[in-house]
């Protein structure tokens, strides 16, 4: 193909933006629309900008919306049905895979209608109710808000006592501090396992091959100590469709071709000797897993998203080995402290000792007369990404890079790629998950 014309779209926070530069570096014709004020300046010096993404539906090519959310409400996936219904060529969801991600329980439905085996799991919007059945029937449980406070990732709560008692006192804060906000929540039984999530792209018909393996590291702390973040880092590689993909991804794809699904899908497990426990979806981009995704290609990305958008079979061509990527972040991420956030991180400078800039990707920069500053206000500038033959290659390249950028006060986790290392790696091969089905 030639080049051509890409409209990407933030309804909500800006998150697209490290995706859109690497299209218009490939010289393809870009513009970028961030709806959040706050959010606006992200990506300024890097992609070029609209303030009417509507008024540029007709001049795009492709259509690219980069999350499910606009504002509080779930919405983009019907906004990108109704353009591919006009004609349009869309990168984005629908209203029921929208919400895969909004309800849990919902989501859980889907995965049990289509034949994927799920783990206990129940749904509240009373606390009261929730709490007499975690006393009625004791267990550890995870604790999952839904709805829109579900973007506060730290509210997420991982149950370690056996009969399930601090998952009670958790909820009898959370209905304290969050009730009036947090619309309800789910329990699901906590199992243990290696965590690993299945990732795909899939066309409108079917999953384009290869399929991404990910492991996510949410904790702020390495160990995988402290407040949950959203996402401090990813390992992956890349497969063909194997045991692991059959009994989850593989299972949906009748479904998602009856929605129309275009664009990445994601669905987060528990995974050990006795079965595959999906726990969450992310029915679009992952963040930063999308800017590991895009650092592992090696055909275009603009013409990848160009086919896919048009229901055709890209050829994606990748790297074979193991990759991984780091954020690099500024206080108070990961909660909101605009006193610290002015203090500390407000157009902090991002200097780089050598003139490289292999692997590295913007999230909330902006770039200023040649300088690299962070933008908006969330604390999250970069992202540093390594690749390798091996996990522990992959690791030595990122970190090497982290260690030519200098910002004040920055932090991140020095042990993406670990849990690979030491033995998930092993056990997902033992007990036959990466291998045919």
């Amino acid at each position: 193909m030639g080049m051509a014309k890409f409209l990407f779209c933030s309804l909500d926070a800006a998150l697209i933006g490290d995706v859109a530069w690497q299209v218009h570096r490939e010289g393809h014709d870009v513009k970028y629309y961030i709806e959040a004020e706050r959010d606006r300046e992200i990506a300024d010096g890097f992609v070029p900008k609209t303030d009417d993404w509507r008024g540029n539906v007709d001049w795009a090519d492709v259509i690219v919306f980069d999350d499910i959310w606009i504002g509080d409400d779930v919405g983009t996936g019907e906004i990108a049905r109704d353009l591919r219904a006009e004609g349009h060529a869309v990168v984005g969801g629908t209203p029921n895979t929208d919400r895969l991600e909004e309800d849990r329980g919902y989501a859980m439905e889907v995965l049990e209608e289509n034949g994927v085996n799920t783990l206990e799991h129940r749904v509240f919007s009373d606390f009261q109710a929730g709490i007499r059945f975690v006393e009625e029937h004791p267990a550890p449980y995870v604790i999952k808000p839904l709805g829109e406070v579900q973007n506060v990732k730290r509210l997420l709560y991982v149950g370690r006592d056996g009969d399930g008692s601090d998952v009670v006192d958790v909820l009898r804060a959370y209905e304290k501090a969050w009730g009036h906000r947090m619309k309800g929540f789910q329990l699901q039984r906590r199992v243990e396992g290696v965590e690993v999530a299945v990732s795909g792209f899939f066309n409108g018909d079917e999953f384009v091959e290869p399929i991404n393996l990910n492991f996510e590291h949410k904790k702020l702390f390495p160990g995988n100590i402290g407040p949950q973040t959203g996402e401090m880092g990813t390992s992956m590689f890349w497969t063909g469709k194997t045991r692991l993909y059959e009994e989850t991804l593989g299972e949906l794809e009748p479904w998602l071709a009856t929605e129309g699904y275009v664009g990445s899908i994601d669905l987060n497990c528990i995974v050990n000797d006795s079965g595959v426990y999906p726990l969450e979806f992310t029915p679009r981009f992952g963040y930063p897993t999308i800017t590991l995704q895009e650092e592992a290609f090696e055909s275009g990305t603009g013409d990848f998203f160009y086919d896919l958008a048009r229901g055709e079979d890209p050829e994606l061509e990748v790297h074979q080995g193991y990759q991984i990527g780091v954020r690099v972040v500024l206080p108070p991420f990961p909660f909101d402290d605009e006193k610290t956030y002015d203090e500390n991180s407000r157009n902090a400078a991002v200097v780089f000792e050598t003139e490289s800039r292999e692997g590295i990707h913007i999230e909330d920069a902006k770039r200023v007369d040649g300088q690299w500053r962070a933008a908006g206000e969330n604390g999250m500038p970069i992202v540093v990404t390594g690749k390798g033959e091996t996990m522990q290659a992959a690791r030595q390249q990122a970190y090497g890079r982290i260690d030519d950028v200098i910002m004040p006060n920055m932090y991140y986790r020095d042990d993406v790629g670990e849990r690979w290392i030491d033995g998930d790696g092993d056990r997902l091969q033992a007990w036959g998950y990466l291998g045919p089905a």
